[in-house]
């Protein structure tokens, strides 16, 4: 009688985990997809914000492999009342590969790397770390623009990030909204840290042209509007 009585409290355990953790699941996809509308937006409001929800993102994976732990000693419990000797060496073997596999996923992820190496300051090394990531997903332009902030914000080395940012326009093919943002940093970067508003305005000037009757040209029109130069 004990051992259901037991039985029914690790599965009522397992069901109220299992909840919380799906909950998170969709709450970390949520935010991937609010980070990924931000940086569409491509807006300076826009790229402070990202961060932000980076940070709220590890969190919530944080709790999730917490809760996936929690699950896997709770689910073990389950197995040891009724099939100890059975099924139990079967089952370990399985949560044994899931463990691995799911680590050597995270070892594998550039992008995950380059953020632990970050956040431990280690700036050079998480350079190092997108650019593989770069290489990894050539299309993806969040490790080029990664790569810029930290020569940017955290290096003090514009010079690097108006580097970084032109060989990621010039020797790849992006869509017009990738391309456009690229062009955008770079003559925010001339004309705020480099102090050189010709070149930033010879941008500008590239954007209009190479992409007409869009809310890029638009943009970019304000833009030269605000330095009264249309």
């Amino acid at each position: 009688m004990m051992k259901y009585i037991a039985y029914l409290v690790f599965l009522a355990l397992i069901g109220g985990v299992w909840m919380i953790y799906a909950g998170k699941v969709k709450e970390a996809e949520r935010i991937e997809e609010e980070i990924k509308e931000l940086i569409a937006e491509g807006t300076r409001a826009a790229d402070e914000k990202i961060p932000e929800l980076r940070s709220e993102k590890q969190q919530i994976e944080a709790v999730q492999t917490f809760n996936g732990i929690l699950l896997a000693f709770l689910s073990a419990g389950v197995v040891g009342i009724f099939f100890v000797f059975q099924v139990l060496p079967s089952i370990a073997h399985r949560f044994t590969h899931a463990v691995y596999d799911s680590a050597e996923m995270l070892e594998t992820d550039p992008m995950h790397d380059a953020r632990a190496l970050f956040a431990q300051g280690e700036y050079d090394a998480a350079i190092e770390a997108f650019k593989e990531a770069c290489d990894a997903d050539p299309l993806n332009r969040l490790p080029w623009v990664e790569m810029a902030k930290i020569q940017r914000d955290n290096l003090k080395d514009p010079v690097a990030a108006v580097a970084t940012l032109r060989e990621a326009v010039e020797n790849h093919e992006w869509g017009t909204n990738d391309a456009a943002y690229f062009m955008f940093r770079l003559a925010e970067l001339y004309d705020e840290d480099l102090e050189n508003r010709d070149t930033a305005v010879e941008i500008l000037e590239q954007v209009r042209e190479t992409f007409p009757e869009t809310r890029h040209a638009a943009n970019a029109r304000h833009k030269l509007h605000e330095w009264g130069l249309v």
